[in-house]
């Protein structure tokens, strides 16, 4: 029989509370819409020194020489520049898409780049220089390397990366600069190959390591347009070529200890209209200067770490907090809804709808979830672009987040949905129909209240996983806790402090969640 006194939240409660949840998400995402600057300029301040990083005074503020010659184009140019803050190894993807004007973050000149964008005068001449540990007397040259079967660490996409390959040289490849000095210092990579200004700041002052041989292999860093902004482009390579002849690019780099005689700036012709590749292209030495003449930068990774405080740290981890949190709830009521939809196609559907709900979980629930971030945020416009739909399929970086994660969650719940709503025992639709209940209106009343209450504790599982999986967004332009703590890290060195930190922050916006389903399990079920 029917229980008579049942407890569980009715449908209308239950709608009550998806309405405004869903209007809070539409706030959230009108929140969210960043009005675009007059000139966007593209940047990972997770790179850390002496591009773009935080000032250990004020973490929000950028410092580094990258963020001088902005500030000082933003005046040659009589405009605007706004940093946006974007993964490095999606800048070129942020210009095709246009959500940036123009990139610029030690990016190299290669004969790819030149092809596919329109890059300015360069602004930076650099070398790369070869570091192993101090007294390791086996390793003297890349050729050494080579013949003692030595894994050498880079960062991916980058000119020390691509001298690897073309040498086969054994090769570990990182995402930030700071990871394989470190690695090599505690013995799991034998050396590292990097620009001479990475290495400046990141091993001259480890006593741990020392730097191999002179820098070789002369390369330039460029600013990269879109092919469709020559203009603009123009522009920034007559304001670098004024800003040579009065000494302000000299300034800068003298400022930040990178001055010397290869930055002759003003009379290097554009790449975006040069016949051939610059001989900084090939693999002969550069006439770059010793290590230890510009290797007395000031320790500023040592400075960083002295001077972060708690205080100036947790409000920034507390606003990559606040976005988490906003994600996680935007997406996790777009998956319940949808997966509720999906789990009753599946059950009460007629055959070609079942069959088609059945696609889509197996389908969401077979991708990865950043392959689908990708995807929206990506792929979506150049379809537009291609069959000219204009903005139709332009989401923000927040709307394909909440999109991304609320389709491929929707899979799991829908299957989390169909579960309990079968451990419903058979007599109670038998029960419903004895009172004269339609099917429709017994599953909305009896069933579907009685399944909540079961699915509550797997719901709450993916809630807290959902959580965590929001760190996946920084490659779409999202700045949540994860990238936050990453950002916050390389600049500060406080990988530990930092961490617990944020873990600590992670687990106060999990547990009041696991609280709270335990509660809501327990209220519903008094009356079972």
């Amino acid at each position: 029989m029917m229980p008579t006194q049942f407890k569980s939240p009715t449908v209308s409660q239950l709608s009550s509370v998806t309405r405004a949840v869903l209007v809070a998400i539409a706030m959230f995402l009108a929140a969210s819409a960043v009005s675009a600057a007059p000139l966007r300029w593209g940047a990972d301040a997770e790179g850390g020194a002496p591009y773009i990083f935080k000032d250990p005074k004020d973490p929000n503020r950028n410092i580094g020489f990258e963020v001088d010659l902005a500030e000082a184009l933003a005046r040659a140019i009589g405009e605007g520049i706004e940093f946006k803050q974007y993964e490095y190894k999606s800048l070129f993807l942020g210009l095709d898409r246009g959500d940036i004007d123009f990139a610029m973050n030690g990016l190299e000149l290669t004969p790819d780049r030149a092809d596919r964008f329109r890059l300015s005068v360069p602004y930076y001449f650099y070398a790369l220089q070869l570091v192993a540990r101090r007294g390791d007397g086996h390793i003297v040259s890349l050729d050494e390397c080579k013949k003692a079967n030595c894994t050498v660490g880079t960062l991916e996409e980058t000119a020390a990366q691509r001298l690897l390959t073309r040498r086969q040289i054994k090769t570990k490849l990182y995402d930030g600069q700071v990871e394989p000095y470190q690695d090599c210092a505690l013995q799991r990579i034998d050396a590292v190959l990097l620009d001479l200004p990475i290495a400046i700041y990141y091993a001259a002052q480890n006593p741990k390591l020392a730097f191999v041989g002179e820098p070789f292999d002369r390369g330039q860093y460029v600013i990269a347009f879109r092919k469709d902004r020559e203009e603009l482009a123009a522009r920034f390579d007559a304001a670098l070529g004024q800003l040579a002849r009065d000494g302000d690019l000299r300034r800068i780099y003298e400022k930040w200890k990178m001055w010397n005689d290869d930055q002759v700036l003003g009379a290097a012709p554009s790449p975006a209209v040069s016949a051939a590749m610059p001989p900084s292209l090939s693999s002969s030495p550069a006439a770059a200067p010793a290590p230890t003449s510009v290797a007395s930068s000031g320790d500023v990774t040592t400075d960083s770490a002295q001077q972060w405080t708690w205080r100036r740290t947790l409000p920034l981890l507390l606003d990559g907090a606040v976005v988490t949190v906003g994600l996680s709830v935007a997406s996790m009521t777009l998956a319940v809804i949808l997966g509720l939809l999906v789990a009753v196609a599946r059950l009460y559907g007629p055959g070609p709808v079942r069959l088609i709900a059945l696609g889509y979980v197996e389908f969401f629930r077979g991708i990865p979830v950043l392959l689908l971030l990708y995807f929206l945020y990506y792929g979506l416009p150049a379809i537009a672009e291609t069959y000219h739909l204009g903005t139709a399929l332009r989401l923000s970086p927040v709307q394909a987040a909440v999109l991304g994660f609320g389709l491929n969650y929707a899979a799991f719940e829908a299957e989390i949905y169909r579960a309990g709503v079968l451990s419903v025992p058979s007599g109670q639709w038998e029960a419903a129909e004895a009172l004269g209940m339609s099917r429709s209106l017994a599953f909305r009343r009896i069933i579907l209240p009685q399944a909540i209450r079961t699915v509550l504790p797997p719901m709450t599982n993916d809630f807290v996983a959902l959580f965590k999986d929001t760190s996946l967004v920084s490659i779409i332009a999202v700045v949540e806790l994860s990238k936050q703590y990453q950002i916050l890290s390389k600049s500060s060195m406080r990988y530990l402090e930092l961490g617990l930190l944020t873990a600590a922050i992670y687990l106060c916006m999990s547990m009041p969640l696991a609280a709270l389903a335990r509660r809501l399990e327990q209220r519903w079920s008094r009356g079972a």
